[in-house]
This record gives C-alpha cells, structure tokens and sequence, in this order.
C-alpha cells in the first residue's frame, strides 16, 4: 500500500511452469478520472487516481470499486482491495505488509 501511494506503482508477479509469468500492476495515475483496467501479453494494469489511491491508503476504506465498458458493450468490474493479516497464523506466510485485521482480539473460529 505505502509503494502504491508513494511510488505510484506496485507490481507482483506470478510463476508458472515452463518460465511462463503472470504479471499484475496497481498503478496510481494523476490524468486517469476513474479506474480502469488494461490486458496486454501476460500483464493487467489497473490504474487508479491518485486522489483515490491517497484517501484509501490513509483511511479505514477496503476497496475500491468500479465498473468499466468493454470493446463489446459489457461489463468489466473492477475491485482492489486491502490485505490483511489472517486472523489465525499460517505456515510460510509473510504477512509483513498486510493491513492488521478488522476483527483482531475478537472471537474467532
């Protein structure tokens, strides 16, 4: 969260077999008015406001919601939302970066 409101990028990348890769971008634009979300080759790109990215980084708000047209009059919806920690700890997980959970100190399954 603090890489995408101060660098204005955030960038995470998914591994496949045979060195094949999945990228994905959240990137915080000042001329876009609205989020909008962009495929090319093995990467998404969802650009954000900036205006947005700062007050969602900032405050308690969890996502940030939006709906663009396609090439072919339907829907995309587009949704980012925070990561927070898990509630109950896991093996190998690296929650460093993550939000603390909402509902931590409360009861539980």
């Amino acid at each position: 969260m603090d890489a995408v409101n101060s660098d204005g990028l955030v960038t995470s990348t998914v591994r496949f077999t045979g060195g094949k890769t999945f990228e994905y971008v959240l990137q915080s634009c000042r001329i876009t008015r609205t989020p909008q979300a962009g495929m090319s080759a093995n990467q998404l790109v969802v650009r954000v406001p900036r205006s947005t990215i700062s007050s969602w980084a900032s405050s308690d708000q969890v996502s940030i919601r939006s709906t663009q047209v396609v090439d072919d009059g339907g829907d995309l919806k587009i949704l980012v939302e925070k990561d927070f920690q898990c509630l109950s700890p896991r093996e190998d997980e690296d929650e460093s970066d993550m939000y603390p959970h909402p509902a931590t100190g409360e009861d539980s399954c």
